[in-house]
């Protein structure tokens, strides 16, 4: 099997974008995956970095908070 796999044509094994034809269907297809997963990743870490970001403010409106009862009592 394995003998049978490296003797194959190295042609056959090669994609569009790697043989040359950049601006066929395939390719393009393959582009536009590579764009919607960089899109999910983005979405994902702006989500993560928004949720920091609220902790932040939120740990420090609630320090504040303690500040000021300590403050009153």
């Amino acid at each position: 099997m394995f003998v049978s796999l490296a003797l194959a044509s190295q042609g056959a094994w090669a994609c569009a974008a790697c043989y040359g034809q950049s601006d066929s269907p395939m390719a393009q297809g393959m582009n536009a995956g590579i764009y919607v997963l960089l899109g999910v990743i983005g979405c994902v870490l702006s989500g993560a970095a928004t949720f920091f970001v609220f902790l932040a403010r939120r740990s420090a409106a609630v320090a504040k908070a303690h500040q000021d009862a300590d403050h009153l009592a």
